[in-house]
């Protein structure tokens, strides 16, 4: 740990202590993008590193979580998508006992109490007030609010962060909660602290890092992008109907590609070549290059210029943190009156 992140004690919010983070800097699992090198990075550097299991066998989680091991005795969470929950690798990860286990874009339900059961603490990411809620009835120990802003699975109609903040802090209090989407800099991150949040969870800025294994075409392709060039892929839905069963109805947002240019604005017709072009998708999938077809990444992607290691995006993220809350500290004037 370096001496300079030791010592910021100023970002170090209550769920630093239930985390055991040394900022409040947690990195998003964004799939496949979540090599063992860039979850133990982020932990080292003091943050919370998340392995993305979605999509992995038993075998590849439990090989990741014993790699990110060999590299950092710190603690990091295991995420699952709880739509497409897979019952072994869930296993292998509670067997693995890791400190945190975190779900999304589904109502985890007795999946909860398996994690805790287990030792972990658990997280896990809503978009909406009412999705808040009910995750707090479930006993979660931590919440993310994620803005309409963010990359990856969201709303389809969704609410900025700085809308959905407030209101979930102000809902779920004391449970804490992090920020998702429309964080890429420390002043995204103290944005958030005076919203009410007590930390935030970064994707599309830890996706351009050294040690993210998203393939270098996507990496380049954030660097050079507009945030008006990231676009919700709504044609998604007639591709792959909602799940039901507590699953959210949420859409890719993504950077433009051909596929997502051919098929934005044709959801009906996506709905009649669902099968193919689920299949296309699912190849994707097992080769590993989603990427070409949807690559997942946040609006703040117009803000990222440079791939940096994970521990300097951390350090730059806290700095640039304290920086932004002492300046707002100086526009407030004391009464004489």
């Amino acid at each position: 740990m370096s001496e300079r992140v030791g010592r910021r004690a100023m970002l170090r919010t209550p769920v630093c202590d239930l985390l055991d983070m040394k900022v409040p800097i947690m990195q998003a699992a964004i799939w496949p993008a979540t090599a063992p090198e860039l979850v133990a990075a982020v932990s080292e550097a003091g943050g919370l590193g998340s392995i993305g299991s979605v999509f992995e066998s038993a075998e590849s989680v439990q090989r990741q979580i014993a790699r990110v091991r060999e590299i950092t005795p710190r603690p990091f969470a295991v995420n699952h998508v709880v739509p497409l929950l897979d019952e072994a690798a869930f296993r292998a990860t509670l067997e693995a006992q890791p400190a945190v286990v975190s779900f999304a874009l589904g109502d985890p339900e007795e999946l909860v109490e398996r994690a805790h059961d287990a030792g972990a603490k658990v997280i896990h990411q809503i978009h909406t007030l009412g999705q808040a809620r009910k995750a707090n009835e479930l006993g979660v120990d931590v919440i993310i609010a994620q803005g309409s802003e963010a990359g990856g699975q969201g709303m389809a109609v969704g609410v900025g962060a700085m809308a959905l903040l407030p209101q979930v802090a102000d809902a779920v209090d004391p449970i804490p909660v992090l920020a998702a989407g429309g964080v890429a800099d420390g002043r995204g991150l103290a944005a958030a602290l005076v919203l009410g949040a007590q930390g935030a969870n970064v994707g599309t800025r830890f996706l351009a890092s050294e040690e993210a294994s998203a393939e270098e075409g996507w990496k380049r392709a954030i660097l050079q992008t507009e945030s008006e060039d990231v676009v919700r892929f709504e044609a998604w839905e007639g591709i792959f109907p909602p799940a039901g069963g507590g699953a959210y109805a949420t859409v890719p947002r993504v950077l433009r590609t051909p596929f997502v240019r051919e098929w934005s604005g044709r959801t009906e017709e996506a709905r009649k070549e669902a099968q193919r072009l689920r299949d296309e998708i699912r190849s994707a999938i097992r080769g590993r290059t989603t990427h070409e077809l949807l690559p997942f990444t946040g609006q703040t992607a117009g803000m990222v210029r440079d791939i940096l290691p994970a521990r300097e995006i951390v350090e730059r993220m806290v700095s640039e943190a304290e920086l932004a809350l002492t300046r707002a500290g100086e526009y407030s004037t004391t009464s004489g009156g």
